[in-house]
C-alpha cells in the first residue's frame, strides 16, 4: 500500500478474524429464501407492529455483482405496481431484516414505540411501511462478507466506498427505478455514506446521513489517541458470515499511529458535492463531533443540518423527521418542487438541563458567524474558573491511576448565558511516576446549588416508566446514564499532543497522530484538548464545572464494554496561573458573561 500524501511505500498487514456464525438464534438470520413475495395491506410483520398501509413487493436475497466479480444478495421492498421509483438504500452488515440488533434490544426500545414502525425496516434503517406507501424502493444489502454475501466483511474505507457504488449503479439500471437513488440510516449507515457519497456514484442524487462519523481513528478507535476499541470489539465479534471480519481492534493495537491503513478510514469528503441533510445532535454517545465536521468540510451548496435534542434513533423514528426527511427526498430524489431549499440550512436544539429546551432554531451556519470566544483560565488555589488571567502561579495534582483521581474548576453564571459551538481546554501539564498522560475532561452544568443538572435523551413513551425512571435517576442510578446527557467531553493523550498547523483552529486542534512525543521527568508541557461541540444554556445563578481525571469521564453505558487501554500511572500535575495560562476557551452566544468567581 502506498501512501497517498507522502509517496512512501508502507507495508500494512491488513488483519482479519473468523466471522461469527449465521445458523445460531442469536443471528436472527432468516437464512437464503431468495424469492417475491406481495405483503398485504394491513399486514403486521410483529405482534404490536404498525401495520402496512399498502400492499408491497418484498424481493428477497436478490443477487448483485460488484465490480471484482463478489457477489452480495440485497433486500428491495418497492409498492406493488410502483413504475418510475426513487430508491433509498440502506447500507450495512447488520442483516437486511432486523439482524444483529432490534429495538426490543434496548430498554424502552431506545424511544421508539413498537407501534410506530413495521419491524420489516433493518437495524437503525428506514422503514418499508412509511417509504413504500410514498412511493419509494427500499433497498436493503448485506453488505460484503454478511450473512449471506460473499467476500469478507470490511470497516468503512475505500472498499466499502466503492461497494456501495457499484450497488447504486445496480439499483438506477432496474426497470423500476427512476435512476435516482439516496442514502438513509444512522449510525454505521450514516459512517457508510460519507464513503459511499465521496465515491461518486453517477445515480447517487442525494444522501441524508443521520449521526455518523468520518474518521475511524480520530472519531472512534482512538479518540485523542487513546485506544479505547470497546465498542468496535463488540460490534467485530457480533459480525456474522461465511467468511472473515476486519479485526479492526487488532490493527489499532498493532499500528497505533496513523497510517495508509487509517487514511483510507477517513473519508474524501472534499468530493461530496450532491445534496446533503446531515442531522446531529449534542448528546450522542459516538458521533457528535464526527457529524458536525462533515456538515462543515462537505462542499456542496445543497446542504442542511439540523441538530436534535436526543438519542439517534427516536428522532430518526420519529413521525415528524419522518416527513421532514421526505420533503428532502422528493426534492431530489422525486424533482418535486416543494419549496425545500427554503428550508433553513441550520436548525439547532439548544440543551437547558433543569429546564425547557430550545428546539429546531433556525441559523445561517454552523459554527455560528456572531460566536464570541471567552478565555476562562484555571485557579489552582480556588478549584474556580476565572474571566481574567490569574496572576498566580498554582498547581493541582491528582492520582493517576486510581481510577478516582481528578480535579474540578467551577465557574458561577452572573447572567443567562448560552454556550454553542466547539470547546477547547488548553492545559500546562507534568507527569510524577510516568513518562506519559491519559486525560479526560467534561464539562458539566450544575445548578445554583451544586447539583449535576442532566437532559433525557431517551423518553419512555410510557408515563409510568417515565416517571420512575426520572425517579431512580434523581437518586444517583447509573445504569440509567444512556437515558441522559450530563455534558460534552474530551480527551487526550499527552504523547500525541503534536498539532496539524494547517488543520488546527483556535477551538479546534486537529492531532497529527504520527508520532509520540514521551515526557521526561519534570518536563512542563501545554497540551490542547479538543471538547466535543455542545448548544446549552446556563441561567443566572447556575455553574458551569470543568472535571479533569485520569480516567474515563464518559464511558459508553453497555454491559460488557472493556475501558481503553490506558498509561496512567504516579500522579498527574497541572499547572495554572502566571505564565502558564491553562484555560477553557467557551463559545458565547447569549449576552450573559461569566462571574469571576465559583
Amino acid at each position: 500500500m502506498q501512501n497517498v500524501k507522502t509517496g512512501v511505500d508502507e507495508r500494512i498487514e491488513v488483519l482479519f478474524r473468523k466471522a461469527a456464525p449465521t445458523d445460531v438464534p442469536e443471528a436472527r438470520y432468516p437464512g437464503f429464501k431468495p424469492g417475491t413475495t406481495v405483503l398485504p395491506k394491513g399486514y403486521v410483520h410483529r405482534k404490536g407492529a404498525l401495520p402496512l398501509p399498502c400492499e408491497i413487493l418484498f424481493e428477497r436475497d436478490v443477487a448483485v455483482t460488484l465490480r471484482d466479480g463478489t457477489i452480495i444478495f440485497t433486500d428491495v421492498f418497492r409498492p406493488v405496481g410502483g413504475t418510475h421509483l426513487p430508491a433509498i438504500i440502506a447500507w450495512s452488515p447488520y442483516g437486511k431484516e432486523g439482524g444483529l440488533t432490534l429495538l426490543d434490544d434496548f430498554p424502552f426500545r431506545a424511544g421508539v414505540s413498537k407501534n410506530a414502525v413495521s419491524e420489516l425496516q433493518k437495524w437503525e434503517g428506514p422503514d418499508p411501511a412509511y417509504w413504500c406507501y410514498h412511493g419509494y424502493a427500499v433497498v436493503n444489502p448485506d453488505a460484503r462478507g454478511a450473512f449471506g454475501s460473499n467476500g469478507d466483511i470490511h470497516f468503512w474505507g475505500s472498499q466499502e466506498g466503492r461497494d456501495g457504488y457499484d450497488v447504486i449503479e445496480w439499483v438506477a439500471a432496474r426497470e423500476w427505478s427512476n435512476g435516482k437513488v439516496g442514502l438513509s440510516g444512522n449510525s454505521w449507515l450514516a459512517i457508510a455514506q460519507w464513503f459511499i457519497a465521496a465515491e461518486r456514484p453517477p445515480h447517487l442524487a442525494a444522501i441524508a446521513p443521520w449521526e455518523g462519523w468520518f474518521d475511524a481513528y480520530r472519531e472512534d478507535v482512538s479518540r485523542g489517541g487513546v485506544q479505547d476499541f470497546g465498542f468496535c470489539e463488540r460490534i467485530v465479534s457480533k459480525m456474522r458470515g461465511r467468511n472473515r471480519v476486519e479485526d479492526v481492534p487488532a490493527m489499532i493495537q498493532k499500528y497505533p499511529l496513523v497510517n495508509v491503513y487509517w487514511e483510507d478510514k477517513i473519508a474524501k469528503l472534499e468530493n461530496i458535492g450532491i445534496p446533503a441533510y446531515v442531522v446531529a445532535s449534542w448528546t450522542g454517545m459516538m458521533h457528535v463531533r464526527g457529524t458536525l465536521d462533515s456538515f462543515q468540510r462537505i462542499p456542496s451548496k445543497e446542504k442542511w443540518l439540523r441538530v436534535h435534542n436526543t438519542q439517534e434513533w427516536p428522532d430518526y423514528y420519529d413521525p415528524k423527521y419522518a416527513e421532514d426527511l421526505r420533503r428532502f427526498f422528493d426534492r431530489y430524489l422525486k424533482g418535486i418542487e416543494n419549496g425545500w431549499e427554503n428550508t433553513a440550512r441550520v436548525r439547532l436544539s439548544v440543551l437547558d438541563p433543569g429546564g425547557v429546551d430550545e428546539i429546531n432554531r433556525p441559523e445561517n451556519e454552523f459554527p455560528l458567524a456572531r460566536t464570541v470566544y471567552k478565555s476562562l483560565y484555571l485557579d489552582g488555589r480556588s478549584g474556580t474558573l476565572s474571566s481574567k488571567p490569574v496572576t498566580d502561579e498554582t498547581l493541582v495534582r491528582y492520582a493517576a491511576d486510581d481510577g478516582k483521581g481528578k480535579a474540578a474548576f467551577t465557574i458561577r453564571f452572573d447572567g443567562d448565558t448560552e454556550l454553542t459551538g466547539y470547546m477547547k481546554l488548553r492545559l500546562w501539564v507534568e507527569t510524577a511516576g510516568s513518562n506519559d498522560m491519559d486525560l479526560f475532561v467534561k464539562v458539566q452544568k450544575l445548578s445554583k446549588g451544586g447539583k449535576v443538572l442532566s437532559s433525557p435523551v431517551i423518553i419512555p413513551a410510557n408515563p409510568v416508566a417515565r416517571t420512575m425512571v426520572n425517579l431512580l435517576w434523581s437518586f444517583g442510578m447509573k445504569k440509567l446514564s444512556f437515558l441522559f446527557f450530563t455534558g460534552p467531553s474530551g480527551r487526550l493523550r499527552v504523547s500525541h499532543r503534536a498539532l496539524d498547523a494547517a488543520r488546527s483552529t483556535p477551538s479546534q486542534p486537529y492531532l497529527t497522530h504520527r508520532a509520540e512525543e514521551f515526557l521526561s521527568s519534570g518536563q512542563i508541557v501545554p497540551v490542547e484538548i479538543g471538547i466535543w461541540p455542545v448548544g446549552m444554556h446556563w441561567h443566572a445563578g447556575e455553574q458551569l464545572r470543568l472535571m479533569i481525571a485520569g480516567y474515563n469521564l464518559t464511558p459508553i453505558p453497555m454491559a460488557g464494554i472493556k475501558p481503553p487501554k490506558l498509561r496512567n500511572k504516579g500522579e498527574h500535575i497541572i499547572h495554572a496561573g502566571g505564565k502558564y495560562d491553562s484555560h477553557l476557551l467557551v463559545p458565547v452566544i447569549s449576552k450573559g458573561a461569566p462571574s469571576g468567581g465559583g
